[in-house]
């Protein structure tokens, strides 16, 4: 596995490979890799002659009072899972070699409507973090395809709506949540937990799973279906963010008719934030 720090370094190896007419799949993560990562370079595999990992602690997407600081940075354990996986490429850059003016200094995507919702109303500018980090990645390596995981299902969305709007030629595919044996959605946050959390945090999930049930039992009143579930979390133990019934598609409030449909959630537990969703097929 190479282990690259500069874009220059990075630009290179991928213009010999490209020559070398080898197809590219790029996986952006943020480090402390757990197996849902993993599943991701699989995933890219399948598609690709050269997968190229990303390591990057994007700061532009944590506002002032988020985990910047505290986040984990597991290196040398992320870099042995890649290369147990024959990963080709590890990307490693530091903040100044991404954003040598600074952050606040650099140029922004912006995606409009889709990121004024859920997360994106509790975190004003996160996905102006996400976006700008993903474009440039985009642009850097050129890959031919990109793999996301549908745990953060609205970053997926606004992914897809800013590879649409601005006609970037590549192909993006997520990836099903890969859980734990209770249920519990893999996230790098799930660490932040503490043994009594840990135990307490699939619960988001059941109740998940009992608003589907409800659903394809019929029920179509998603407010009152809402409006209890976000009791149930409370009296588990969360604090709710949100917790929303949408149409997939177009990441807005189902109606009545809606066929195929989300529930996601974000809610604290402890201090850690989690979040998760289910899809609903209905007839």
């Amino acid at each position: 596995m190479f282990v690259i720090h500069t874009i220059n370094e990075l630009q290179d190896e991928l213009r010999q490979r490209r020559q070398a007419n080898q197809s590219i799949a790029l996986v952006p993560t943020m480090g402390n890799l757990h197996q849902g990562h993993l599943q991701l370079v699989s995933t890219a595999q399948q598609h690709a002659e050269a997968v190229v990992v990303t390591l990057f602690v994007n700061p532009t997407q944590f506002s002032e009072n988020e985990d910047l600081d505290n986040y984990p940075r597991t290196f040398q354990d992320d870099c042995q899972k890649l290369e147990l996986l024959n990963t080709d490429i590890l990307f490693a850059p530091s903040i100044d070699e991404i954003y040598p003016l600074g952050g606040e200094n650099t140029s922004h995507v912006h995606v409009p409507n889709i990121t004024d919702v859920l997360c994106g109303a509790s975190r004003p500018g996160h996905f102006d973090g996400v976006t700008t980090i993903v474009c440039k990645l985009f642009n850097m390596t050129r890959a031919d395809v990109a793999i996301f995981g549908e745990k953060d299902f609205q970053q997926l969305a606004v992914i897809h709506r800013m590879v649409d709007d601005l006609n970037i030629p590549i192909r993006i595919i997520g990836e099903p949540i890969v859980r734990e044996a209770d249920g519990l959605a893999m996230s790098s946050r799930n660490g932040y937990l503490s043994k009594e959390e840990r135990l307490l945090a699939p619960r988001l999930h059941q109740i998940l799973q009992y608003i589907k049930q409800l659903i394809l039992a019929g029920e179509v009143d998603f407010n009152a279906i809402e409006s209890q579930a976000k009791i149930d979390l409370i009296e588990a133990g969360f604090k709710p963010d949100y917790l929303h019934i949408y149409q997939r598609n177009e990441l807005k409030p189902a109606t009545k008719g809606s066929k195929e449909l989300i529930i996601i959630v974000a809610a604290v537990l402890g201090s850690t934030r989690l979040i998760d969703n289910i899809h609903v097929d209905c007839t």
